[in-house]
């Protein structure tokens, strides 16, 4: 049974009331003081004793308490960052630095078709020494008529710097040019210069200079020795000769009707594949230098059906054909350009063929400005003898060793010989 606070006050209050009833009744008066704190502890004494006896125990229940989870992210790992030691340079057996351009420096002028001889200062820095083995050897852009591989000149140990060397030829056409060349090892691997050893070193130069009158076939014409299958035919010639014959002609009418400065006409013998040839004397040859003409029938000689014949001998050896075409009247013409670098150092002897493709009427066949043209630093001194404008003809051509169908035929010196005409 539990007491509450209430019912202790009051049950306190009627004790007291009893007590001090009672003590009316008693035989002698004691001290206030000493009554009062007598009944005061009377009563705090059998409150007490109540309170003890009305106590209710009371188990202490445990208290559900929840769990609080608090996610701890993970510890984030940082590098430890350590002193890292240089870079050691990468060996190679085969490895080379450019030094210097001992010649021909970067944009250095060369003269239109002039040879030049380009020469580069290498080290090796490489750990195999360079045989004569080794070589340089062409990798892309112009190659300045030079070989495609040159033996290195020397042995050259780890450490050695070398100069090596290549003859070259210049372009027969003006304007900047490069030649990248790299190195080749015993075994045929390329290297080059740089740190890793794959950079090309090269030639780097300024084409400039003036395109000059060489020959004149013009001019000389009767130098040359002119024939036809038997004879020898006199110069200038006879127009209407049945031999054949062979004149110039001044303002001359081409397939088209247009007006050219200057021609040879070579007519051919009158006969079934009958032919007429002029045999030059020799003319030295230089690198770049080329033969230029146009081919026509004369204008109005609609029957004309003729092969032109360029040819060429050195000394008593054989004669050697540069090319052939063959012509009709169809009212165009046919540029020639043919590259003579192939002959150049030589004395060169070169012949002028017309042909007959059946019977020779109305084979007035005409060399347009016939000349060989080479490159010089100086500026030229002539106007050149003709200004047509080149148009592709529908002529069947052939050239020795490879015919042409446009307007620029080509050819070498390793033509197939041919007897004359």
């Amino acid at each position: 049974m539990h007491i509450t606070r209430s019912q202790k006050f009051l049950f306190l209050a009627l004790t007291l009331a009893t007590i001090m009833a009672c003590s009316r009744f008693a035989a002698a008066t004691p001290q206030p003081a000493a009554t009062l704190d007598a009944l005061y502890t009377a009563a705090a004494q059998t409150l007490d004793a109540m309170s003890t006896q009305g106590v209710v125990t009371l188990t202490a229940q445990p208290i559900s308490t929840g769990t609080l989870f608090v996610s701890t992210p993970s510890p984030t790992l940082f590098s430890t960052f350590t002193s890292v030691p240089p870079l050691q340079p990468v060996t190679l057996c085969d490895a080379a630095s450019f030094v210097s351009d001992v010649t021909y420096p970067d944009g250095a002028n060369v003269s239109l078709g002039g040879t030049f001889t380009k020469t580069w200062r290498i080290k090796n820095v490489g750990t195999c020494t360079w045989s004569t083995a080794y070589s340089i050897v062409f990798v892309s852009g112009e190659r300045f008529g030079a070989p495609n591989a040159v033996s290195m000149p020397g042995s050259v140990a780890p450490g050695q710097t070398i100069d090596v060397s290549i003859n070259l030829t210049a372009p027969s056409n003006g304007g900047r040019y490069r030649g990248d060349w790299k190195l080749r090892n015993a075994s045929g691997a390329l290297f080059g210069v740089g740190s890793t050893a794959t950079s090309n070193f090269y030639v780097d130069v300024n084409i400039t200079g003036y395109t000059v009158l060489g020959y004149d076939f013009i001019a000389n014409y009767c130098d040359a020795n002119w024939s036809n299958d038997s004879n020898d035919l006199p110069c200038p010639g006879s127009e209407g000769d049945p031999e054949g014959f062979v004149q110039v002609l001044n303002s001359p009418r081409v397939e088209n009707g247009t007006t050219q400065t200057k021609a040879l006409l070579t007519y051919p013998q009158k006969s079934n594949n009958g032919w007429i040839s002029g045999r030059y004397p020799g003319i030295d040859i230089q690198s770049g230098d080329r033969f230029q003409a146009v081919i026509s029938c004369m204008h109005e000689a609609n029957d004309c059906d003729a092969t032109f014949r360029l040819s060429y001998q050195i000394g008593n050896g054989a004669v050697r054909t540069l090319g052939q075409w063959r012509e009709t009247y169809e009212g165009q013409f046919y540029p020639i350009n043919i590259d003579l670098s192939s002959l150049s150092g030589q004395r060169v002897k070169f012949i002028l063929t017309v042909l007959t493709n059946g019977n020779s009427h109305e084979d007035f066949a005409l060399w347009v400005s016939p000349r060989i043209t080479r490159q010089s630093s100086q500026a030229p001194t002539f106007t050149p003898t003709s200004s047509l404008t080149p148009t592709l003809s529908s002529a069947t051509a052939t050239s020795s060793p490879t015919a042409t169908s446009t307007a620029t035929a080509t050819s070498t010196a390793t033509a197939t010989a041919t007897s004359t005409p």
